[in-house]
């Protein structure tokens, strides 16, 4: 579900939902919503209303973690990427075709990482080594290493870059929905609920009226929020992906 869908449909159910209550207010006869009856209704929105904030609440934080981890994935593989062209630096010029390849992965890796956390349909292929990765790594394999020092550059860069290939498939497997559907469906529900019983006793005129707009733009606004900050690769708050291409230098 896009934050988008969201923000409209919960928006359009709560002002349903005030709707019915306004009819049912003048549907109802007047003594239906008196004594007993009204504190009743108030103690069970009440408590409906404290348990939705509590849960939205709860949604925001597991949003707000899931955005963190992804955008500390992407900072940790670009991080990696440096680490790596660093040590094949030093390493001499035998790793310049490993340093090439590379600055090809990158790219390519960039693009797929956001092509497949925003259509979700990597399946099979998210697991599936790529071409230009798998002649990169082989061109690490095949460095032979003549003293001490590029021997143990050699196992620092098959470390890192399988580090890489580790946190890649982090980035497809930690891509979860914060609201599932099930789910939302029984949020907006409540929320329906307590705005019908807000207006089931508050006389219709401008002041509620426009209470009721700003307290659904609210309500709605924080499930846009929760949904967008759960797709970082995607919306208004997309992680971006303009350091990986800039964060290697040019080969001299």
């Amino acid at each position: 579900m896009s934050s988008t869908a969201a923000f409209l449909v919960s928006f359009a159910s709560v002002l349903i939902g005030a709707a019915i209550g306004m009819l049912l207010r003048r549907a109802l006869p007047a003594k239906l919503l008196e004594g007993g009856s009204k504190e009743a209704i108030r103690l069970g929105a009440g408590f409906l209303s404290t348990l939705a904030a509590l849960v939205i609440g709860l949604m925001i934080a597991s949003a707000k973690n899931t955005y963190d981890n992804q955008n500390g994935n992407i900072r940790q593989l670009g991080t990696n990427a440096v680490l790596v062209d660093q040590m094949l630096t030093k390493y001499g010029t035998e790793a310049k075709a490993a340093r090439t390849l590379l600055r090809e992965i990158i790219p390519s890796a960039t693009l797929r990482i956001w092509r497949e956390n925003v259509s979700g349909t990597g399946g099979g292929s998210t697991f599936v080594i790529s071409e230009t990765a798998e002649r990169f790594y082989n061109a690490v394999e095949g460095l032979k290493p003549t003293n001490a020092e590029q021997t143990s550059l050699k196992s620092r860069i098959i470390q890192i870059t399988t580090d890489m290939g580790r946190t890649r498939l982090l980035v497809f497997t930690q891509a979860d929905d914060a609201i599932p559907l099930p789910f939302f469906i029984v949020l907006v529900f409540w929320l329906v609920v307590i705005f019908a019983s807000f207006s089931l006793f508050a006389e219709p005129g401008p002041i509620v009226v426009v209470s009721t707009l700003v307290f659904a733009l609210s309500v709605s606004s924080a499930l846009f929020l929760i949904v967008d900050l759960s797709h970082p690769f995607e919306g208004l708050m997309q992680i971006s992906n303009h350091h990986l291409h800039m964060v290697l230098p040019t080969i001299e």
